[in-house]
């Protein structure tokens, strides 16, 4: 699944309580990617990486850096964020909610990444265990995909300009408007 899809999908899954559960949901659905190709891009940028041709799909996985397979495997491991989630469960003394973004966007990517380019290590160190998808970038993937975040996310800002609009009817207000 591409970056942007997996901060929509964390938001709507995790975030929807206010604008900033929202953002915090947002920021761990797009991590694992950020943290493992995002470094890979911005020093690319920098000029200190070269960066693999993506204009003909995806290119040769040997033709990126092992630095950027190894972050990889740690940020879309379920047994990592299985420890991490725990840890600050125990640190909080209570479940960190939007972290459970990370683990959805894992969660998703094991049957939309096939084996030719970064499958999902989602056991890893444990085992090299994989699922072969379909790739996010088919249309049989990107569109629905596409078509649910819309859907969801007007179903969201429906709900919330409504708890609004109920929210400013003071009871005297919505006593009159209801003895009219």
């Amino acid at each position: 699944m591409d970056i942007v899809s997996h901060g929509l999908w964390g938001g709507i899954a995790f975030g929807r309580k206010n604008k900033k559960e929202y953002a915090k949901a947002l920021f761990f659905g797009v991590a694992p990617d950020l943290f493992s190709f995002g470094i890979f891009f911005v020093a690319s940028v920098l000029g200190i990486a070269s960066r693999p041709d993506f204009s003909a799909g995806p290119p040769d996985p040997s033709s990126i850096p092992s630095y950027v397979h190894t972050l990889y495997d740690i940020t879309h491991s379920l047994v990592v964020f299985a420890i991490a989630f725990g840890l600050v469960w125990l640190i909080r003394k209570k479940p960190f909610i939007p972290m459970l973004a990370w683990g959805l966007h894992i969660m998703i990517d094991i049957p939309t990444h096939s084996f030719d380019f970064f499958p999902t290590p989602f056991l890893w160190p444990l085992s090299d265990l994989g699922v072969d998808g379909i790739p996010w970038g088919r249309e049989i993937i990107w569109y629905p995909n596409i078509a649910l975040l819309v859907a969801l996310h007007l179903w969201l800002l429906v709900s919330r300009i409504k708890k609004r609009k109920n929210n400013s009817l003071s009871p005297d207000t919505a006593a009159s408007e209801n003895a009219d």
